[in-house]
């Protein structure tokens, strides 16, 4: 047992049934003074053999997928999806098998520690020190001179930094994130404003479409909700329609998602637009009436032409389109992260308009806000980023707080996010793993990993109820980490006045419960209680709280196709021949690399593990004189990257395509000096909404005469003739 709760207490407790419950499944306020004891001291009421499940959030990303660990002896054994979450419904994807690797990770920050910047020196401090350091901080600038650069995750560390630059008058946190960055979120919800007067985050009823058209969106990989729109995708390919739907994807390199498509169209980038309008055109002269405003200007046989979509497809396109009666048309990913990608999503949100299917089954909604939420919250676009970075370097923060993100590295490097740091005098890293950021900054105060953490994270889209995901710590801090909201409750009260006032909390727990107690009092819950603990406890038991009621919103869409829309190409930055198409990993995406067994897993298209590919079609790589594991110089306006080639056919001619994901200089040994980062060639090009156009960039290509063999779980016997003889 812990120190706090004696043998005699706890049989107390054990007469209380529900409580009971609470306290050795670490689901109630209370849970948090008991510790939970590794094999070699394992608690009185454990037994050998038993596993104890918690219900938790996975953290690998902001989607806010439930989680059920078990447990046995203090160990954190597996991880499975909960059941009783709208989001997930129990399925995850492996990245939320693999956080149980970020948990155990050899090369975690163990203690807080006081660095050198850029230099692996460090010194030792202890907490009463490091909270010291952050109280001093807050208490000894001005206001204006404080800023938070904080991740997508987790929300309710979000909203303490929110509330305390709210009461106290410091900058109001910024939150960013790669894939946030990769998914062009910002543009994705500025067009839903544009068309529909709510900047509000779409969603897109897969499963109860009929016919769906993809523009670039890799929902079964890395886009906004992967694991629930794979269960969409589900309902499209079986019950939900009855009839197996069909899915077209246009995307110039066929990604994951595009390999499970009927059709995948490789279209050529920067068309995007054009091709959805000259769509539209098509599909509403089969339904006849008069022809949108939307749609008038376009010509069908000149997108045909522009984009290398043979007119009689765009036909077909448009009538499977009109003929269906649920179609649905998804914008996403590489089509927005152009010059024009406000342009693109626009268009492909007006087929809807065509199909008729807002606020209905198979059509478009507007995600449900969180239960504690008033207005989505977008992250900051690659602009505003852009902004942030340039008052770094003018000197105008004296301290920067940084938690849940790795800007050295997610950022493309011509941002000069590592440069502007100097203009900041002191920077404070929140850093569960010694990443690129950390070892930049003056402390390292690291926090618990996520599945030794209290809090929540909002269910963004993805589900048609309004969810609140809750976390809780299913094992003991292995390592000498605090959470970064009591390192910050503590450090106010230390700092006094307008911060003590801001966060009059005793700890995480008590700071949680005020921000969950509201819900107490809202109709239509999955559960309901009288009092604040039994809501608590029930909160950990189930993993969070959501309404019973499709909470979708019905966009406004009386103007949408009495618009003029543009269907200009996109403009490309560089002088090269070849468009450049990075993609986030399916397997690493932004922060796997540290886990071993995502390094390990094969990417679903190549099969190449534990390093960076470029993929090029045979017919360039023989023109070129490339073979497969010949190393390529790739440049553009903005750097320059040598990596091995992947001889890929699904793939445009005049496109190459790298995965984002690895490239680390630090984060451990299983990342660090593996493979490339191809933000390194992205250059400050953006579209209408502010997002990177990471997608509208051309490249230029040359041999270096090097071979560098990639990790493949295929065999390439056979593959364009190897091994039978000469090639075909």
């Amino acid at each position: 047992m812990s120190e706090q709760f004696s043998r005699r207490d706890f049989l107390k407790l054990a007469g209380v049934g529900a409580a009971t419950t609470a306290i050795l499944t670490g689901c109630g306020p209370a849970s948090r003074y008991v510790k939970r004891e590794p094999y070699m001291q394992m608690p009185e009421y454990n037994y050998n053999g038993q596993s104890t499940y918690y219900a938790t959030t996975c953290r690998e990303c902001a989607a806010g997928c439930g989680l059920i660990v078990r447990t046995m002896q203090g160990r954190a054994l597996k991880t499975e999806g909960n059941a009783n979450n709208p989001l997930n419904l129990g399925k995850t994807c492996a990245r939320g098998q693999a956080t149980l690797h970020g948990l155990y990770n050899p090369d975690r920050v163990t203690d807080p520690v006081k660095r050198t910047r850029g230099s692996a020196s460090t010194t030792a401090v202890d907490w009463d020190a490091a909270t010291q350091v952050v109280a001093d901080a807050l208490k000894n600038n001005k206001p204006e001179e404080i800023a938070f650069l904080m991740g997508m995750a987790p929300d309710h560390l979000f909203d303490l930094v929110t509330d305390l630059a709210n009461t106290t008058g410091i900058n109001a946190p910024v939150r960013f994130g790669a894939l946030g960055m990769f998914e062009s979120r910002a543009t994705l919800s500025k067009a839903a404003e544009n068309l529909f007067g709510e900047a509000r985050m779409p969603f897109f009823d897969v499963g109860g479409a009929e016919v769906v058209l993809s523009f670039g969106a890799n929902f079964l990989e890395t886009w906004i909700s992967p694991v629930s729109y794979t269960r969409g995708f589900v309902g499209l390919r079986e019950a939900k329609t009855k009839l197996r739907g069909k899915f077209i994807q246009l995307e110039a390199r066929m990604s994951s998602t595009a390999g499970k498509a009927d059709e995948w169209l490789p279209i050529r980038p920067g068309t995007e637009a054009l091709v959805a309008l000259a769509i539209g055109r098509l599909a509403s002269e089969l339904r006849g009436g008069p022809m949108p405003r939307a749609f008038s200007s376009v010509d069908p046989l000149d997108a045909a032409s522009k984009s290398g979509i043979k007119l009689e497809m765009l036909e077909h396109i448009a009538e499977l389109f009109s003929g269906s009666h649920v179609a649905l048309a998804i914008p996403g990913g590489s089509a927005l992260g152009q010059s024009n990608g406000l342009t693109v999503a626009e268009a492909v949100l007006a087929l809807n308009a065509v199909a008729d299917n807002f606020g209905k089954p198979g059509g478009v909604y507007f995600s449900p806000l969180a239960p504690n939420q008033t207005a989505y919250q977008s992250p900051a676009s690659a602009k505003e980023m852009q902004d942030f970075i340039q008052k770094m370097a003018d000197g105008k923060f004296k301290v920067l707080f940084v938690h849940g993100v790795n800007p050295i590295f997610e950022l493309p490097a011509s941002l000069d996010f590592k440069g502007a740091l100097k203009g900041v005098e002191q920077v404070i890293s929140f850093a569960t793993f010694p990443d690129e950021t950390a070892l930049e900054s003056d402390y390292v105060f690291p926090d618990h990993h996520g599945l030794e953490s209290w809090g929540y994270q909002r269910v963004i889209t993805g589900s048609n109820q309004s969810v609140l995901s809750g976390s809780q710590p299913v094992v003991s801090p292995f390592y000498n980490t605090r959470a970064t909201v009591d390192v910050l409750v503590t450090a106010a009260q230390l700092a006094g006045g307008a911060f003590a006032t801001a966060l009059p909390f005793k700890d995480e727990v008590e700071f949680l419960q005020s921000k969950v107690a509201p819900l107490m009092s809202e109709a239509d819950g999955f559960f309901s209680a009288a009092d604040l603990n039994t809501f608590m406890a029930s909160f950990q038991q189930y993993g969070g709280w959501w309404k019973l009621s499709d909470g979708r919103g019905v966009p406004g869409t009386a103007d949408v196709l009495n618009r003029n829309m543009d269907g200009a190409e996109a403009e490309f930055a560089g002088e090269g021949e070849f468009f450049l198409v990075p993609f986030v990993s399916p397997t690493l995406a932004e922060a796997g690399a540290n886990k071993p067994w995502l390094q390990e897993l094969p990417d679903p298209t190549t099969t190449v593990m534990w390093n960076t590919w470029v993929e090029m079609n045979p017919e360039t790589a023989h023109e070129l004189g490339l073979e497969d594991d010949d190393v390529v110089r790739i440049t553009s306006e903005a750097g320059v990257l040598e990596v091995p080639v992947y001889r890929y056919p699904a793939i445009r001619p005049d496109t190459i395509a790298i995965p984002y994901g690895q490239g680390h200089t630090a984060y451990g040994r299983y990342a660090e000096k593996r493979g490339v980062n191809p933000a390194d060639l992205l250059v400050q090009h953006f579209n209408e909404a502010g997002d990177l156009a990471f997608a509208g960039v051309k490249v230029k290509i040359e041999k270096t005469g090097r071979k560098q063999p990639l990790s493949r779980l295929e065999s390439i016997m056979g593959v364009y003739g190897i091994g039978l003889g000469e090639e075909h």
